[in-house]
Order: structure tokens, then C-alpha cells, then sequence
């Protein structure tokens, strides 16, 4: 029986079977689309304003101001306990999102809200701990699908992290020597690879042995170890760009999640018309599966047609905004919904595994940490420009405007971008 138990958890089936449940039960929220009405209904009893420009906000301060502490510490412990606190977290967020009343309660369970999101990192690290290199982008499209729920304990245990829990070097990663990930006819080189073709180095540079160092000589060469892998992964162009989309497009994209329930609310409100919420957002995330399980089918070369892509769906992004913005149907702001939250998933699933291919294990980690890190500066500033009674506070509808003009600007980017990427390989 042991001997079986070990065999099936050196596979890349069994933690992507875990984990897919883990994503499936922990996105499952049947009452999430209906958060809004809930506080401005009987049982709340706040204003929309309160909503939008006190308490809505919460989430995005505490989830910047928890994401690094969170990664760290994700790093020490080797993700699945911080996969236990996220679900602990989840579980105080809606107790008292039942039990607690007023502003400030409210604004107590945003920042629970903001823990269950920053322990994210947990998640989408952790798979790629425990799995081969070339199973990364068949994972990434099974894990994006089924999304996230609590955590359960048996996962197994990674015996590494990027930092605390090192390896030595002559210990290869997983799927090291079994050639490169499916998905890519050719491999763009990695920061890794630039910096040491072998295979047996892809990891970070080992650091001393902790027992053999003074506590706080150990914390900083942990923190320069941190900074010598940020460099060294940046200075890849590739992953630049890709990291570049992540982090704009998923300032965006929270934003827009965040807010869209309080502009349903107005084009249709719920106490004098028949909402259909719940089952956009159960459509919405359904079509976003199927999108994120299609990725596994694709077989395009992302070093010549990557920018392109992420141009070309930005644009479709935007354009749903804009609907969103001049339409006053419910139903068109509806269908646009579905359609920028499926576009959203499947590159964010192409980018989650373009990155992961292109670097170590330990080094994808921190790179998710920070691309959400920078994501969230970007979200804190539109929230605090846009949103927030303390700056210009704009109405719902005029929100959605700038939301719809931000994305404009992603596409822009990128579609310049691409035309340097395909005149450049026409020229070679």
C-alpha cells in the first residue's frame, strides 16, 4: 500500500487531480454574484456608495499590502500550509460576511478576502514543485480550469522552496532530463538558460547550510538571493513582456470583477427587476475552463505569435468594456462579461505556462509573487484615482470607461510589439 502511495505521487496525475478539486471547491461561491445586493439590501442595509468607495477598496489595499509577507512565507513552509490558512481565511470571511453589520465589519472581511487571494500564490506555485517540466503546460490548462477551493491534506509535502528549503544543485528538477515542455516547437531560451546550459543548474545558486550561520546572516543572504534572482529573470526579454501583460492585464481584469456587480446593479436593480447574476458568473466561469483546458490542444510557436495574441484579446477586452460603458441593456453588459472574462483566463493561461517553461521551479514562484505584486500597485492606484471617495470617486458607468480605455492601451503595447516580433523573423 505504501509502495503504491509513493508511486502515484511521484506522477504528475495525482497532486493535478488534488489540485484541480482543490480549485474547483475553493471557486465554487454560488452567492459571490449576488454580494452586492446582499450589502445594500435589508440585511446590510449600506449605501452603494459605501460599497463602491469604502469598503470594495479594502480588498486592494490589504491584498498589496499582504502579497509579499505572504510569498515569503509561503516559501518557508512549502505552500500547503499556506493553502490550510487560505482556506481558514475563506471560512472567516464568510462568517462574518453572515453575523457582522456595518461599514467597518465590512470592510474586516475585504481583508480576510484579501488573505484567502494573496495565499493564491500557494496554489499556483505548488504545482509546478511536484511535476515535470514537460507536463507544466498540460497541468497549468487543468489547474486554470478547474480553479481553486480549501485545502486538503493529501497533498503531498514538497521537499524544496526557492529559498529556505533548498536543494544541491546535482539534484536535477523534476522532468530535468526528460527534454523540453510540449506546446513549443522552439524553446525560447530561458534567464536560466542564458546563464548555464546545463540542465543540472537551472536552479538557484546554493547557499550555505542555515545550522552554519548566524539567523540574520542566513535572512540576508536569502534576501540577496531574492534580488540576484529577480535581475537575472527580468533580463529575459521574453518573460519581460509575457510578466508585462500579467501584471497590467491583471490590474484590469480585478478591477472589473470587483466593480461589474455594482454596475449590473444599476443598468438592472435587483430589488425592482430579475437578476440573472449568478448564472452569468457560473457561465462566465465556465466558458473560462473550457478556454483554459483548450490551451493543452495548442500548438503555436508564442515566440512569433505570443504578442500578437495578447494584442489581439486585449482588444476584444476593451471592446467589451466599452459595451459595458454605452449600453444600457443588462443583457449586452452580460454577454460582454462572458466574453472578457474568457479572453482574460486564456491568456492568463498561456502567459502562467509560458513563464513556468522558461525558468525553475523555484524562480516561477517568485515570479508570480511579483508580477501580482506589481499588478496590485497598479490595481491601488486605479482604486485610489478612480474609485476611492478620497480621489476623484467617479461614478460606476464612468468607471467602466476608463477600465475599457486601460485595456485600449494593453492592446496598444502589444500590437506594436508584435509587429517588431514578425518583421523582425521575416527580415531573419
Amino acid at each position: 500500500m505504501g509502495c503504491w502511495k509513493q508511486e502515484k505521487t511521484n506522477t504528475w496525475a495525482f497532486p493535478t487531480l488534488i489540485l484541480c478539486l482543490y480549485g474547483f471547491f475553493y471557486m465554487m461561491k454560488p452567492s459571490e454574484p449576488f454580494l452586492t445586493p446582499y450589502l445594500t439590501g435589508p440585511d446590510k442595509n449600506l449605501t452603494t456608495d459605501e460599497v463602491t468607495n469604502q469598503i470594495f477598496p479594502v480588498w486592494t489595499y490589504s491584498y498589496l499590502a499582504l502579497l509579499f509577507p505572504v510569498f515569503l512565507l509561503t516559501d518557508y513552509v512549502r505552500y500547503k500550509p499556506v493553502l490550510l490558512l487560505q482556506g481558514i481565511s475563506l471560512i472567516i470571511t464568510w462568517l462574518l460576511l453572515l453575523f457582522a453589520h456595518g461599514v467597518m465589519a465590512m470592510q474586516v472581511v475585504e481583508f480576510f478576502y484579501g488573505m484567502v487571494t494573496a495565499t493564491e500564490v500557494a496554489y499556483y506555485a505548488y504545482i509546478y514543485s511536484v511535476v515535470s517540466t514537460q507536463n507544466y503546460q498540460r497541468v497549468t490548462s487543468y489547474c486554470r480550469s478547474g480553479t481553486l477551493v480549501g485545502a486538503t491534506d493529501f497533498l503531498p509535502m514538497p521537499q524544496r522552496s526557492m529559498f529556505f528549503h533548498r536543494k544541491d544543485t546535482s539534484e536535477p528538477l523534476p522532468g530535468a532530463d526528460k527534454g523540453v515542455a510540449a506546446g513549443s516547437s522552439h524553446r525560447p531560451s530561458s534567464c536560466q538558460e542564458e546563464k548555464s546550459p546545463n540542465p543540472a543548474a537551472r536552479g538557484p545558486t546554493p547557499q550555505p547550510q542555515a545550522g552554519n550561520a548566524r539567523p540574520h546572516s542566513h535572512m540576508l543572504s536569502v534576501l540577496l538571493q531574492l534580488a540576484k534572482d529577480l535581475r537575472d529573470c527580468y533580463s529575459s526579454r521574453k518573460l519581460l513582456y509575457w510578466s508585462l501583460w500579467w501584471a497590467l492585464a491583471t490590474a484590469g481584469f480585478n478591477q472589473v470583477v470587483n466593480y461589474v456587480q455594482v454596475l449590473w446593479d444599476f443598468r438592472a436593480p435587483s430589488h425592482s427587476s430579475a437578476v440573472y447574476n449568478g448564472a452569468v458568473e457560473a457561465i462566465a466561469t465556465f466558458l473560462s475552463s473550457v478556454t483554459s483546458f483548450l490551451v493543452q490542444y495548442m500548438k503555436i510557436n508564442w515566440d512569433h505569435f505570443g504578442e500578437l495574441a495578447l494584442g489581439i484579446f486585449s482588444a476584444i477586452d476593451a471592446g467589451c468594456l466599452f459595451l459595458m460603458h454605452f449600453s444600457t441593456n443588462i443583457w449586452a453588459c452580460y454577454a460582454s462579461y462572458l466574453i472578457f472574462k474568457a479572453c482574460y483566463m486564456f491568456l492568463l493561461t498561456i502567459a502562467t505556462f509560458q513563464i513556468a517553461v522558461n525558468m525553475s521551479m523555484e524562480r516561477y514562484a517568485l515570479m508570480f509573487g511579483l508580477n501580482n505584486f506589481i499588478a496590485l500597485l497598479i490595481q491601488a492606484i486605479l482604486t485610489i484615482v478612480v474609485v476611492d471617495s478620497r480621489g476623484l470617486g467617479l461614478d460606476m458607468v464612468t468607471q467602466f470607461l476608463i477600465y475599457g480605455s486601460y485595456f485600449a492601451v494593453i492592446h496598444g503595447i502589444f500590437m506594436i510589439r508584435s509587429i517588431c516580433v514578425l518583421v523582425s523573423c521575416k527580415c531573419q
